[in-house]
């Protein structure tokens, strides 16, 4: 399971999702949580390339810092898309509230972590925790 500091980084924080085809693909996202189980959820509006890459090969790593302390982790696993369920609903409802029908959701990518690494300026950088 992530631990609850670093379920708050990634939770009050703004995430960069990577993603690699024939080239690498990073792009930050908002619409997201830590769900209870432990996996990531990503709220597919504009994420084009991503979603090609992650059809491809399911790769993925996402970072994501704490501006004011520093803090900073990385999560790599694998991705799958949906288009169904309570985190579709979701974000299908937050989709529309926040862009009054001009955009729609696409999909929600749902990350199974595989591997949480410390990507904080100190001496715990590239140490994995374990998850």
């Amino acid at each position: 399971m992530i631990p609850d500091n670093v379920k708050k980084v990634f939770n009050e924080n703004l995430w960069y999702i990577a993603t690699c085809g024939d080239e690498p693909n990073v792009v930050p996202v908002g619409f997201k949580r830590v769900c209870d189980d432990g996996k990531l959820a990503i709220g597919a509006v504009l994420l084009e390339t991503t979603l090609e890459n992650i059809k491809a090969n399911g790769k993925v790593a996402v970072a994501c810092a704490n501006p004011a302390t520093g803090e900073a982790y990385q999560i790599k696993g694998t991705a799958e898309l949906m288009c169904e369920g309570e985190a579709y609903e979701h974000y299908s409802q937050l989709t529309h509230d926040t862009f009054k029908g001009a955009m729609q959701l696409k999909c929600v990518v749902i990350i199974t972590p595989q591997r949480l690494i410390n990507a904080s300026p100190n001496e715990h950088n590239k140490k994995v925790i374990e998850i």
